[in-house]
């Protein structure tokens, strides 16, 4: 039996559970600032899973890269939610540094 592809499965499927609340609290803390962050940490993943030589790993350091990269795209969406008031907007925060 081949368990790789359920291996990465359940990998895509933490990942992207995992990245949810990342951008969440990402946005909170931080503001839509942080997206350089995920465009260095994405781009690192996906050039690293070009060198990694077992499959499964490399899939998910490229599956992780390119949620990174998602990330950026729903930090700002992010903003959006809180300014409708869907999520909560940190008060310690000023409306400059978002």
């Amino acid at each position: 039996m081949n368990f790789q592809g359920l291996i990465i499965g359940i990998a895509v499927f933490l990942v992207i559970g995992v990245f949810h609340p990342i951008v969440i609290k990402g946005e909170y803390y931080f503001g839509k600032q942080i997206w350089p962050v995920f465009l260095i940490t994405g781009l690192a993943l996906i050039v690293l899973s070009l060198f990694i030589d077992h499959n499964t790993i490399s899939a998910i350091a490229g599956v992780t890269g390119f949620s990174c990269l998602w990330s950026i795209h729903e930090i700002f969406e992010q903003e959006e939610r809180v300014k409708r008031g869907w999520f909560p907007k940190n008060p310690n925060r000023s409306n400059k540094n978002s």
